[in-house]
């Protein structure tokens, strides 16, 4: 536990270099505080906070600047969202994300969260529903099938599945119509299951259609869609990113395979209200430099996917919270509305 003038002198030295990006002395912290102290005091303060791994010294400058330790204890102890001090966000936001298509809104979400944060936008998809309204079978060659899946909520799916048979277009059609009379309403997982005892009736190719078109999607045919990305070249001009241009292209290759934001963002929808995740504690992003910033967004209450903004550690975290948390409620609304 930190006394209240190495908390002060701390919480200054954080708010001091996210704002100017230089290393703190003792002379600009002391103005920073108003504190009637010498400047050899406030050394030896924060001579006591670097053996804590609260602040680090850099080779080029007698300053300090924060660690992710120090981010950390500063976002969880010593951070105060004011939101009276952003009267212009909800002005921007308001009516910038309008109910229609959930993919629509998704990419207008993104580009929202980067054009707020100046950094990247991500949103991860609503999950799929698992429940089918409708489905048809187009041919589009000898053995590839285009299958066409409408949810209860109008969201269209189109998969390709490959079948070792050939089927004419009204073998297709008997296909599709067995399965739109007898399990429209149900889960995949429930046709899945019925499909395994229900169908002898049928000719063993079409059950075998069947079968292949309500099974699991691969992951690779989902995962482009599944979490959108906004913003990426707002990193060019973040000077803890532009220097290393080795550590700016991982940071690309992050967003292109999107494979570990998913993760992150899957876990992270599991959480009430806004996450911080600093440096490498999230440990499914191995990135050192970043901050992620998120929050869940529901659909008529429930919980269907998450959304944040991806940057350096040095951010404003008290507008990078009110930001993911409007742009959360903004799409919360604008799905439940769509519908």
């Amino acid at each position: 536990m930190l006394d209240d003038r190495s908390q002060l002198l701390l919480k200054a030295l954080v708010e001091r270099y996210i704002a100017d990006g230089q290393p703190v002395g003792s002379r600009t912290l002391a103005k920073a505080t108003g504190l009637d102290l010498s400047p050899a005091t406030i050394r030896n303060v924060m001579s006591d906070l670097e053996e804590l791994g609260l602040i680090a010294s850099p080779h080029t400058s007698a300053g300090r600047i924060p660690t992710a330790k120090g981010y950390r204890l500063f976002v969880d102890t010593m951070l105060t969202v004011r939101r009276g001090e952003l009267p212009t966000l909800n002005e921007i936001a308001s009516g910038a994300i309008e109910a229609g298509k959930p993919q629509r809104v998704i990419s207008h979400a993104a580009h929202m969260l980067s054009s707020l944060s100046h950094f990247v936008g991500v949103v991860m998809a609503p999950r799929r529903s698992s429940v089918f309204r409708h489905i048809e079978f187009l041919s589009l060659s000898e053995h590839r099938v285009l299958v066409i899946i409408v949810s209860p909520e109008g969201d269209v799916q189109n998969r390709i599945i490959q079948t070792q048979a050939s089927f004419s277009q009204s073998q297709l059609l008997e296909a599709a119509n067995f399965l739109n009379a007898n399990y429209a309403g149900l889960t995949m997982e429930a046709v899945r299951e019925r499909l395994r005892t229900e169908v002898e009736a049928l000719r063993g190719e079409i059950a075998d259609l069947m079968q292949a078109a309500v099974a699991p999607a691969a992951d690779e045919d989902t995962q482009a869609e599944a979490v959108v990305v906004s913003g990426e070249r707002n990193l060019l001009s973040v000077t803890e990113f532009s220097s290393d241009m080795g550590n700016l292209r991982r940071l690309f290759d992050l967003f292109e395979q999107k494979t570990q934001l998913m993760r992150l963002l899957d876990v992270s929808s599991q959480a009430d209200g806004v996450r911080i995740y600093i440096g490498g504690e999230s440990q499914v992003v191995p990135y050192e430099d970043l901050s992620v910033v998120t929050a869940p967004y529901e659909v008529d209450g429930q919980v269907v996917g998450t959304l944040g903004v991806i940057g350096p550690q040095r951010m404003p975290y008290d507008r990078m919270i009110q930001i993911v948390d409007v742009t959360a409620k903004l799409v919360s609304n604008a799905l439940s509305h769509g519908k």
